[in-house]
């Protein structure tokens, strides 16, 4: 289960971010998660649990962003989603694209605090 040392990162990225600003709690953490990424969202949120605890996230809530994977078509001179990941095809001309434009992310979007009082 990767997933447990991906939201690890994540804990020390965002405590360690936040230590430097002085906040004392974050309410949440949204990912951008790409279809390629290999990450089940499952098991982010169960390893988010445990990664949290003890430290000012504990408590807070992990909120995933799904990106489909999205290809660049020559043909078509246009972007295309794909439906799933079996075909890298254009859905609109049916010519195979390896231009992938989105899918593989893996990233930190937002974090949400809490003020201090």
């Amino acid at each position: 289960m990767h997933e447990l040392s991906i939201v690890q990162s994540v804990v020390t990225t965002v405590t360690e971010a936040m230590a430097e600003r002085g906040v004392v709690r974050v309410q949440s953490v949204r990912l951008r998660v790409g279809a390629l990424s290999g990450v089940v969202e499952g098991a982010l949120q169960f390893g988010y649990e445990i990664a949290t605890e003890g430290t000012i996230m504990e408590g807070s809530r992990l909120e995933v962003v799904a990106l489909p994977v999205v290809i660049y078509c020559g043909t078509c001179s246009s972007l295309a989603e794909l439906e799933g990941v079996q075909s890298f095809r254009c859905p609109t001309c049916g010519t195979p694209s390896g231009d992938i434009r989105q899918g593989r992310e893996l990233e930190i979007e937002s974090v949400e605090i809490e003020e201090a009082a």
